[in-house]
C-alpha cells in the first residue's frame, strides 16, 4: 500500500469567515512575515510549501495590501487571539444605561423629591435618566403645572447630571433627558444622596 508524502498533501482550508488561508491564496506573490519580523516577497507555492513543512498555515492577515500580507501560523490558534481580543474590546466598552423617571402634574412634593432622588442616584451611578411627565384626561387643559416641575427638574439635577434634551411634547407626555457629568460614578461616596435644591409646589398650589 502506497503512503502519500505529507509534503505533497493538499492543506485543508478552515472555515469560511473571510480570511483567506492555504490554498484559497491564489494571488502571486505575497509578502510573508517571518517569525522575527522580517517581511519578505515570496511566490505563494513556496510560502505554502513552507507553511506544510512546518505543520502550519498560510494566512493571509492583510489582503488589501499590495502585494498581500501573509504570515505562517497556526490558524486555530490566531482565530482564537482574535476572539480574545474583540471580547476584550467589548467588555472594555462603556454602556451607558438609561433609566426612566416618571411624573404627573400632582405629583406632591415629598414624592417629587424622592423621584427627583431616584435620578441623581441614576446619573451619579454613570446612568442617563430620561424625565417623563404623564398627562391624563383634563390634565393635558393644564400642562403649565407639568412644565414648573420639569423646570425645577432642571434646577434641582443640575449638580448631578448635564441636560441633553430640552423638555419636549411627545402625545400626552412631556419629557426631557439628562446625562451624567464627565467622570460620574467613578468619585460616588458611599450613601450619597443627592437634594433638591428648591421644594417646587405643588399644583393645587399655583400662584393666581
Amino acid at each position: 500500500m502506497a503512503f502519500q508524502n505529507p509534503r505533497d498533501r493538499r492543506m485543508p482550508n478552515r472555515p469560511s469567515d473571510g480570511t483567506r488561508t492555504n490554498e484559497d491564496i491564489r494571488i502571486s506573490p505575497i509578502r510573508l512575515v517571518k517569525e522575527d519580523g522580517e517581511a519578505v516577497i515570496i511566490e505563494t507555492s513556496k510560502a505554502l510549501q513552507m507553511a506544510k513543512d512546518a505543520g502550519l498555515d498560510l494566512v493571509e492577515v492583510s489582503p488589501n495590501a499590495k502585494p498581500p500580507v501573509c504570515r505562517i501560523i497556526n490558524y486555530g490558534k490566531y482565530k482564537f487571539e482574535q476572539l480574545k481580543k474583540a471580547k476584550a474590546a467589548k467588555a472594555k466598552q462603556h454602556v451607558v444605561k438609561l433609566k426612566e423617571i416618571k411624573m404627573h402634574p400632582k405629583t406632591a412634593t415629598n414624592d417629587y423629591q424622592y423621584r427627583i432622588k431616584q435620578a441623581g442616584e441614576f446619573l451619579q451611578d454613570g446612568m442617563k435618566v430620561k424625565l417623563i411627565m404623564q398627562f391624563r384626561g383634563r390634565e393635558m387643559a393644564h400642562m403649565d403645572y407639568g412644565k414648573r416641575l420639569m423646570e425645577q427638574a432642571k434646577i434641582d439635577l443640575a449638580p448631578y447630571g448635564d441636560l441633553e434634551m430640552d423638555s419636549r411634547v411627545e402625545g400626552n407626555t412631556m419629557l426631557s433627558i439628562y446625562g451624567p457629568k464627565r467622570g460620574a460614578g467613578a468619585a460616588k461616596k458611599q450613601d450619597q444622596a443627592p437634594k433638591p435644591v428648591t421644594e417646587p409646589k405643588a399644583a393645587g398650589e399655583a400662584s393666581t
